[in-house]
């Protein structure tokens, strides 16, 4: 269905209300949006009290304030079913700089979603925010620092967040592990990773069925920033558990335009930008106790695959394959499993590879296309959280010195590789990923040092 016509028979979009109930052993979240003249959308979350959670201690205005910011990044899945001109917020006050704050994240994390659909807009054009009345404070209950302790780390089942937990295991006790929607790989993570009950928060979201009926029917669908989203929540769970830092693991790459030469970015929310904006956020509209950080921010993909190298516990349980994350596998076919194939070739070996992805992905014919878009062969990246593509290009090279130094014959990807300029560009260059690291990062001292005992930095 075309975007502008869409447009024109449902101009407006309402966030209607948010709720919470609770009893002693959760709180259950429940939203409604509505597209005026379509249909309604009633999403929910369920968020368990944890033996040491906040519990009746709890800062019910803080909470509600946190809830409905929540409620505000939910939305965007549903707007962008018409993508409706004209926003209402029943009820709740927004000021001007948060409503521009609001429409940045919209806009650039939905950057994806307009470039897939041939949408043509503008940060000015494509939404128009009108809010309520009702104000919802800062909160200013001056909780002393001594209260929040230790970090809540969100775990999505790859090899990132496991480098975190093992960057930050000596502070273990005063951790705790986040999941939305748990499954195989991210239950497996922090079981083998040692967090026991109390230290895992599961968290259940649900979208409601009335957008995915919509999307079948042909409206409007794609990418939204699911990392502002694990922000949002992240915050709840934070502060109801009396968690000083979220610590995330989004590494530097994470801010590379997929398309290039365009501000279009898959993983606009990992970024340092999104990160930055989130806590000038949060500080001015919601509290002041609680930082968020991507404790992987310093470094690179071939840094975090270098480190991941050495745990070869978390080798059969590590999985970061959207396409194969329902049945808990790598489907050996998407730019996802081959960028990881990649990255982490040049320090595993080839059995282990093949161990844990069940073939030899260089091998295959069908991934020529994939690898040539992670290298900048092509100009465009897929739309997938994967590294930069010079990271990508160092790492090929590095497997090639590998296989060529052991005598080994290489992997039809690889040989075509070598026919390429990229292969010229990059075989003699210095690989500045072994001591890389950036500046741009909010990693509080303390977490720096244990990245140094860690030896990535």
């Amino acid at each position: 269905m075309n975007f502008f016509e869409l447009r024109e028979k449902y101009p407006e979009f309402s966030y209607n209300w948010y709720k919470i109930e609770e009893n002693e052993n959760e709180y259950k979240i429940s939203y409604e949006f509505e597209i005026v003249g379509l249909s309604k959308f009633n999403p929910t979350w369920t968020i368990p009290k944890m033996s040491d959670s906040v519990s009746e201690n709890e800062n019910k205005e803080l909470l509600e304030n946190m809830v409905f910011n929540l409620g505000m990044v939910e939305l965007v899945s549903y707007w962008k079913i018409t993508c409706s001109p004209h926003v209402t917020i029943k009820n709740i006050y927004l000021n001007q700089k948060q409503i521009n704050w609001w429409k940045k994240l919209y806009f650039y994390g939905l950057g994806e979603f307009f470039y897939k659909n041939e949408i043509k807009t503008n940060i000015d054009e494509f939404m128009n925010i009108i809010a309520g009345t009702v104000k919802l404070t800062k909160d200013n209950s001056n909780n002393t620092a001594e209260e929040f302790t230790g970090a809540l780390v969100p775990i999505g089942g790859g090899k990132d967040s496991i480098v975190t937990l093992d960057v930050i295991k000596d502070d273990f006790k005063n951790n705790m592990c986040y999941v939305i929607n748990p499954r195989g790989a991210t239950e497996g993570t922090v079981k083998t990773a040692g967090y026991n009950e109390n230290q895992r928060c599961y968290v259940k979201r649900t979208l409601d069925k009335n957008m995915l009926e919509l999307n079948k029917q042909g409206y409007l669908n794609g990418h939204t920033p699911f990392s502002s989203i694990v922000a949002f929540s992240a915050l709840i769970v934070a502060y109801l558990n009396k968690k000083k830092y979220i610590v995330l693991s989004n590494e530097a790459s994470a801010n590379e335009s997929t398309i290039y030469a365009e501000e279009v970015n898959h993983q606009y929310s990992k970024s340092y930008e999104f990160e930055q904006d989130f806590n000038e956020y949060v500080k001015e509209n919601i509290l002041d106790e609680i930082e968020y950080f991507s404790l992987l921010r310093p470094i690179s993909e071939y840094q975090i695959a270098k480190h991941f190298a050495k745990l070869p516990k978390f080798y059969k349980i590590f999985k970061s394959c959207n396409a194969g994350s329902k049945e808990n596998k790598w489907c050996g076919n998407c730019p996802k499993c081959l960028f990881v194939y990649i990255i982490l070739s040049p320090f595993m070996k080839k059995e282990d590879m093949i161990n844990i992805f069940g073939e030899d992905l260089l091998e295959k014919e069908n991934l020529k296309a994939t690898m040539e878009m992670l290298s900048g062969i092509q100009k465009n990246k897929p739309f997938e959280c994967v590294g930069s593509r010079d990271e990508v290009n160092i790492a090929i090279c590095e497997t090639i010195k590998k296989y060529e130094a052991n005598n080994e014959e290489l992997p039809l990807l690889y040989k075509y590789y070598k026919t390429t300029n990229k292969y010229k560009e990059y075989i003699n260059q210095e690989n500045k990923y072994n001591k890389f690291y950036n500046p741009e990062n909010n990693v509080p001292e303390h977490y720096k040092e244990m990245l140094k005992k860690s030896e990535i930095i």
